[in-house]
């Protein structure tokens, strides 16, 4: 999300808001810089569904290489505050999204000692539907071979594969740190979350698989609500339409995230041809699979 940059909630007393609201959704005023504008949310919507509900208001005016706090008017001190840890919406509230001083530059390098790949939902039933899907897949064995040579774990997802299958047989999985099935589509799941918080100085997520517009984008704005910087490999993810695929990647690099190509991340993560797994990393993208074009679908 672009807003990726907001901060996660702080642990902070307080309430906000009026009357509790009845039925499904709840009415939230937004407020940004000097805009506020009524909207709602689901009842017991949370801080990433905020933020979402910001940037679908104010996506044009917000700056994304800043942070931002999303703060709560609370009536017992008649101000905001940031909002509380674990904060869901149950009654009628005015939240704000506030600048930090502070201006992110996102250059989109790529350590391996800082990054994380995900494989997202490359499933057996998605073979006949998903366009370029036999291109996506050995671009994204390609990938996992990186990964396995410079040692960055992998987390991989499988979208309900009890009715749509397991990852397909020509993706290696050995050495995952986790495989997990699901049925959300963002692969930002508790185990996930749980995942990364084990592996120090996590700055930077390679992101790739299926369909670009439903998980690969819900992904991909979750993780930069968390402050990630997200790269997602575009010979290495698509759709069953092209103009989803299209209209997603054009709408996340708006957002800050990185798009960009397998033999781009791998020789970023090497850096050097010195590096001691260059040549390996080399063969690698020498065995890559004929131009597809895929990539002419940007």
């Amino acid at each position: 999300m672009a807003a990726a940059a907001a901060e996660e909630p702080s642990t902070a007393p307080g309430g906000g808001g009026c009357a509790p609201a009845g039925g499904g959704s709840v009415p939230v005023l937004f407020c940004f810089s000097v805009f506020a504008r009524p909207s709602s949310v689901p009842h017991g919507a949370g801080y990433e569904l905020l933020i979402q509900k910001f940037l679908s208001l104010y996506g044009d005016e917000i700056d994304m290489h800043r942070k931002f706090v999303v703060q709560l008017f609370a009536e017992e001190w008649s101000q905001y505050i940031d909002l509380p840890k674990g904060f869901l919406v149950s009654e009628r509230c005015k939240v704000r999204l506030v600048p930090l001083q502070i201006q992110i530059t996102t250059l989109g390098n790529l350590t391996p000692s800082s990054t994380v790949f995900f494989c997202c939902d490359m499933q057996e039933r998605f073979r006949p539907a998903i366009k370029y899907f036999g291109d996506i897949i050995s671009v994204g064995q390609r990938l996992l071979q990186g990964a396995r040579l410079l040692g960055i774990p992998v987390i991989v997802t499988e979208q309900y594969p009890k009715g749509l299958g397991s990852t397909v047989q020509e993706i290696d999985l050995t050495g995952a740190k986790l495989v997990l099935p699901k049925t959300k589509f963002s692969m930002v799941l508790p185990e996930v979350e749980a995942a990364l918080a084990e592996i120090p100085g996590v700055r930077s997520i390679v992101l790739f698989g299926v369909e670009t517009h439903v998980c690969i984008q819900q992904t991909a704005l979750e993780l930069i609500g968390r402050g990630l910087e997200v790269h997602i490999v575009a010979d290495a993810t698509s759709s069953r339409s092209m103009m989803d695929r299209m209209f997603a990647l054009e709408r996340l690099a708006r957002t800050g995230i990185i798009v960009t190509t397998s033999e781009a991340i791998l020789l970023q993560l090497v850096a050097d041809k010195e590096h001691p797994k260059f040549k390996e990393i080399q063969n690698l993208i020498k065995a890559s699979a004929p131009e597809s074009g895929l990539l002419s679908k940007v």
